[in-house]
């Protein structure tokens, strides 16, 4: 199971998309991701890094590091040809400040990059869940990122609607609240 850093921030994150289910999501997407790395046309140097930030935390409310979730490294750190851990953090941390896909940035607000900003391509920002990927082609990284994404959105919906099926009338309060 991958190892979780909690934010350490006194703003509060999500609720349902949390540092457990962010867990679960990577669980879910790592046999696909693991699998497609196989091939040296997606992923030649064979590592991969994960990072994914807390949807409920933005700029506003907290530091960039505060705001990570999970870091999860595919492959011998000690083999790295580079810096594959601080490539996916400013991937994460472009596409957390922005809103956006660091592709569409990088391609079509090239206005709003800033001194020091990566020029690489591979965060992704699906309805608010920031997840950067480094060390695959810069497309496989995206997919990666999107793919983590939409499991971390699918498992905070699911924790949702049971919270929801139990007649909660406020998110985290039990069901006798009602």
């Amino acid at each position: 199971m991958p190892a979780a850093s909690t934010p350490t921030s006194a703003a509060h994150g999500s609720l349902y998309a949390n540092a457990s289910a962010a867990c679960r999501a990577l669980e879910a997407a790592l046999p696909s991701i693991t699998r497609a790395m196989a091939d040296p046309a997606v992923c030649g140097s064979g590592f991969l890094y994960i990072v994914i930030l807390d949807p409920a935390l933005g700029p506003a409310d907290c530091s960039f590091e505060d705001a990570i979730l999970l870091e999860h490294a595919i492959g011998d750190r000690s083999r790295w040809d580079a810096d594959y851990a601080g490539f996916a953090r400013a991937k994460a941390a472009l596409s957390w400040r922005t809103g956006r896909d660091g592709q569409g940035v990088q391609n079509g607000l090239a206005h709003r990059l800033r001194e020091g900003d990566t020029l690489l391509w591979g965060g992704v920002c699906l309805d608010g869940i920031t997840v950067g990927v480094s060390g695959a082609e810069a497309w496989w990284d995206e997919a990666f990122a999107t793919t983590i994404a939409a499991h971390l959105r699918a498992i905070a919906k699911g924790t949702h609607a049971r919270a929801v099926a139990a007649h909660a009338l406020v998110a985290g309060a039990p069901s006798e609240a009602r």
